[in-house]
């Protein structure tokens, strides 16, 4: 039995912009995509019920936010590697404006959690997270699961302003 270690980190927003590359889903294991969505989904009414609690607006789903993600989690799945620097140096606000989305605030990355509520405990858990998650100022998220070659998922939470 492989014992997988959870980790999760946060960024907050940082005036960096670096040159990189997206990567497609194709270049990890195959996921149906439906139950890839469905986790998301999950994050975002978990995500949504937390600031709700917490006297913060529900955040909508932003479909570039999503694709910002979507190459973030694929990306770390593809380099076994959780970390909020891309390929080639991109960070969140590079991959967000790569995605059209030019107001992004904070990230929220995480591996190994097999479901939404296991992700979304520990990022309450942590106080970077829970920041990221619990800032009014957001009005958007974006949010992916993508699996490694070993099934192992990748988690990416990714707020907007506007």
């Amino acid at each position: 039995m492989i014992k997988l270690v959870r980790r999760a980190a946060i960024v907050v927003v940082l005036p960096v912009v670096a040159a990189g590359a997206a990567l497609t889903a194709s270049t990890v294991a195959a996921t149906p995509a439906s139950a890839a969505t469905t986790l998301a989904s999950q994050v975002v009414t978990l995500t949504n019920k937390y600031r709700a609690q917490h006297g913060c607006g529900k955040l909508r789903v932003d479909a570039k936010l999503n694709a910002a993600a979507m190459a973030h989690s694929t990306d770390q799945a593809k380099r076994n590697l959780m970390t909020h620097t891309g390929t080639g140096g991109t960070t969140f606000v590079t991959r967000a404006k790569r995605a059209g989305y030019a107001y992004a605030i904070g990230e929220n990355v995480a591996f190994g959690y097999p479901t939404a509520q296991a992700v979304m405990t520990a990022w309450m858990k942590s106080p970077g997270h829970r920041a990221n998650i619990l800032n009014c100022k957001a009005k958007a998220v974006g949010v992916a699961v993508a699996y490694s070659a070993k099934r192992v998922p990748y988690w990416t939470q990714v707020f907007g302003r506007i």
